[in-house]
């Protein structure tokens, strides 16, 4: 509730200002004005080929992305011979700015939707591959020695041990997960694209129009914010083994 009335009294401002003539509308349009950009392209229609355009890509690369880093954070956790192949790779993709691989991809997939859902799927899987491997390497030793002791195996390891352990890092990732997402398919189509909420971006930066960078802009936030709330409750729900600390 506070987050909420603080970002009302911040858009109350922010209209104050612009009323008073104390903003530059040409640079920083008022709320009002930016809604009424955003009301317009959803009213028109202009707006839905580039949301399904970004959408295709940030959600395909971010379920292709969450599947290949999970795949490969598992083999790299259980097979030293992989880790060692596998972690240099993936630490030098996580310390350079992966967007900068945009144009890289845009020349070997062309401008279509391949090189956006790559682009998304490299900044997901780095993130992922993270989370699995360090999610198997925190169980505790002394666990898997006391489960294997009674006799269990390595698939009962693995689905009641490890996928747990597994499942708390990678939910509490996939908040981060969908924002690198986004970022991949919007920069993927600021960089080159024929349509795009990226591909929009562009245009209005090279046109100077500020309502719309503002108005995409806050689409695309209210979008992410969306989908972190429906990520945080499906992590509520399928965490809810875990004890909560009393404070």
């Amino acid at each position: 509730m506070r987050r909420a009335l603080s970002l009302l009294g911040l858009l109350l401002l922010w209209e104050a200002m612009a009323a008073l003539g104390v903003l530059n509308p040409l640079y920083a349009p008022p709320p009002h004005q930016v809604f009424l950009t955003l009301l317009g392209l959803f009213q028109s229609g202009e707006i839905y080929p580039h949301l399904q355009a970004t959408f295709s890509a940030a959600l395909l690369g971010l379920l292709l992305g969450v599947g290949l880093g999970g795949a490969l954070g598992l083999l790299a956790a259980f097979s030293p011979l992989l880790s060692d192949l596998l972690e240099p790779v993936m630490l030098l993709l996580n310390a350079i700015p992966r967007v900068i691989l945009a144009p890289l991809f845009v020349i070997w997939l062309g401008i279509g939707l391949a090189s956006k859902v790559a682009l998304s799927l490299v900044l997901v899987a780095v993130l992922i591959f993270f989370a699995v491997y360090s999610g198997v390497k925190q169980v505790d030793a002394r666990l898997v020695e006391r489960v294997r002791t009674l006799g269990g195996g390595r698939a009962w390891l693995l689905r009641e041990v490890y996928l747990p352990s597994v499942a708390a890092w990678v939910l509490s990732s996939l908040k981060v997960a969908v924002g690198f997402a986004f970022t991949g398919a919007v920069v993927g189509e600021f960089v080159a694209a024929s349509r795009g909420l990226g591909y929009l971006l562009s245009f209005a930066q090279s046109t100077y129009n500020a309502k719309l960078s503002l108005a995409l802009i806050a689409l695309i936030v209210l979008f992410v914010l969306l989908l972190f709330f429906l990520f945080g409750r499906l992590e509520a729900g399928l965490l809810r083994w875990r004890p909560t600390v009393q404070t």
